[in-house]
């Protein structure tokens, strides 16, 4: 059974709405950035373990589905979840949710590569790292 987490919680500010009054593109990919960098932590991978063993996790690719609109003081949550480990990447999907109503109104899917931050370039993932994340992973 996948497993979801909660990200991301905000709200939507009037400058960050286009001239049609919903929430322009720029800002769901701003509020899903924001929440990706929480997902680590939900296997139990801090950031600062990560740098300190000179790697780092990064977007290799992203899509993002809208489904719903978003307005102006709509509340805003971001749930994530595991659903790929290999051994250099992962991959998870985001859902943005307007709170109070909880209708979906949009989803981003990624994909992150482990990558050497002295060598510039992708890396395998430790092994106690990797076993973290693939214990995310429904079977």
């Amino acid at each position: 059974m996948q497993k979801w987490f909660d990200l991301h919680r905000g709200i939507v500010m009037p400058a960050q709405c286009d001239l049609y009054g919903h929430m322009n593109v720029r800002h769901y990919a701003a509020l899903f950035d924001d929440a990706g960098w929480q997902i680590l932590s939900c296997a139990g991978i801090s950031l600062a373990d990560l740098r300190g063993r000179g790697l780092g996790s990064v977007v290799a690719s992203l899509t993002i589905d809208f489904h719903h609109e978003m307005k102006a003081g709509n509340l805003v949550l971001i749930q994530g979840s595991f659903t790929r480990v290999g051994v250099k990447s992962f991959s998870y999907e985001m859902r943005l949710y307007e709170t109070d109503s909880m209708i979906h109104c949009a989803t981003q899917k990624t994909v992150e590569v482990c990558f050497d931050t002295e060598k510039r370039a992708s890396a395998h993932f430790p092994g106690d790292i990797h076993a973290k994340l693939a214990a995310m992973v429904p079977e």
